[in-house]
């Protein structure tokens, strides 16, 4: 069983509920967790003072940090009955995700926990540069939080890839199911597996008169029905929880989340260099632009952050 025993959540001075701190708080509860309060701030106009020294600068600084400090100590003070351990960590820094993801590495903490930003109009979350960065590049889970909260008897959605038989993405699969299966047992949820499969290349159909593509369709989900029974039944998965669903992985996962109004989808990001490669099948951009729901970023194991060649 999966467990956090460190949590680093990330909290957002422009806004006054704080989801990720709710979450985290939460999490804390169930996993007897040590949770970090921590806020990565940084104003240009202060390095750029040239009339002030270095000592005075340094000072204006300090008194930033202090005024957030105590805005987040007053956070805390709605917490302050539930006797968790809790310490704050305010760092003056020009880039966020570094700050963050070097104290989670230089800390051993198990999971990092932000807000996202939702966007009223499009009805959607919007992902922030920093939310990418953190889970492109952390190397420990990193769970995405929205303005809403995990319903008891809720739904876990799983994104596993049974399309390969590499061990890698096996591996990744069952840490993906580890999870979930931890988080169910704390919060009494339900899991569930999803995995999407092409359909019919068009090219086969059209080149070839007798190509059968309804019998093509039906072979290839067969093949992935058997996969994902198989890897349900081998973690007690009830097989009315798997889903496969014809179409892209970007398309099937949201419409499935949607469906089941699942409160977290768990996915498995691998870190390659590249924008467009960080995450598996280079779909994954697409699926998590796409989730109005918490989403839980997984590393696969011996992952190691760029930021720890710095």
């Amino acid at each position: 069983m999966k467990d956090y025993h460190k949590i680093l959540v990330v909290v957002d001075p422009t806004t006054v509920h704080q989801v990720a701190l709710a979450r985290a708080v939460t999490l804390a509860s169930k996993s007897h967790a040590h949770v970090t309060v921590f806020l990565s701030i940084f104003d240009f106009s202060y390095e750029m003072t040239s009339i002030l020294s270095n000592q005075e600068r340094e000072a204006m600084r300090q008194g930033v940090i202090a005024q957030r400090l105590a805005w987040i100590n007053d956070l805390l003070s709605h917490y302050s009955h539930l006797n968790l351990s809790i310490d704050t960590q305010v760092i003056w820094h020009n880039r966020p995700f570094e700050s963050i993801i070097n104290h989670a590495i230089s800390g051993g903490y198990d999971l990092i926990v932000k807000g996202t930003h939702a966007h009223d109009k499009l009805k959607a979350v919007i992902f922030t540069p920093t939310d990418w960065h953190l889970m492109r590049k952390a190397p420990m889970p990193v769970l995405m939080v929205k303005e809403h909260d995990w319903p008891a008897a809720g739904k876990i959605l799983c994104a596993i890839n049974v399309a390969s038989e590499d061990a890698a993405h096996q591996m990744l699969n069952d840490k993906i199911i580890e999870h979930a299966k931890d988080l169910a047992t704390k919060f009494a949820a339900e899991v569930h597996l999803v995995n999407g499969f092409p359909g019919t290349p068009v090219n086969l159909a059209i080149e070839l008169p007798d190509f059968d593509a309804q019998t093509y369709n039906d072979t290839v989900r067969k093949q992935h029905e058997e996969r994902i029974h198989a890897i349900a039944t081998a973690n007690g998965i009830e097989l009315s929880h798997c889903h496969v669903n014809e179409g892209l992985p970007e398309d099937v996962i949201p419409e499935l989340a949607q469906q089941l109004d699942a409160e977290l989808v768990i996915l498995g990001t691998v870190g390659r260099t590249g924008f467009s490669a960080a995450l598996i099948g280079n779909t994954a951009e697409h699926v998590i632009d796409s989730i109005n729901c918490d989403l839980l970023a997984i590393k696969p194991d011996g992952y190691k952050s760029p930021l720890e060649t710095l």
